[in-house]
């Protein structure tokens, strides 16, 4: 299926943008390839995505969770359970950002031997 845009403007396309911008912020991968391991706890999401604040964290999965992407289970414990896992539809987007997730892993070497020679001729 193509996409085909023919007025940035429409409604159609604003849509599409922000499913874009929420599907490839780079918060939003890194939580869907932790989550497509398998569901977490809060705390082990914040231990594998280094560098995310609790904030964001929590802004982050809120934002998955209205998309339909991941579901928050909350078990009542002392103190609250809370786990979240992706949906159908974020195991779906899982697929497509597993290979994604691969090739970075594969490259990352060389992605930053590349950045270091970039920097030093600047």
């Amino acid at each position: 299926m193509a996409i085909e845009i023919h007025d940035p403007a429409s409604h159609d396309c604003r849509v599409l943008a922000s499913i874009i911008g929420r599907a490839g912020d780079k918060w939003s991968v890194l939580i869907v390839v932790v989550l497509g391991h398998g569901p977490k706890r809060f705390s082990e999401i914040k231990r594998s995505v280094r560098g995310i604040s609790q904030r964001m964290l929590t802004f982050t999965l809120r934002g998955l969770e209205r998309d339909g992407l991941l579901t928050r289970t909350v078990t009542p414990t002392t103190p609250p359970r809370v786990d979240y896992k992706l949906t159908r539809l974020g195991s779906t987007l899982w697929r497509a950002l597993e290979p994604f997730a691969n090739w970075a892993q594969e490259n990352m070497i060389e992605i930053v031997a590349a950045r270091a020679d970039f920097d030093a001729r600047e």
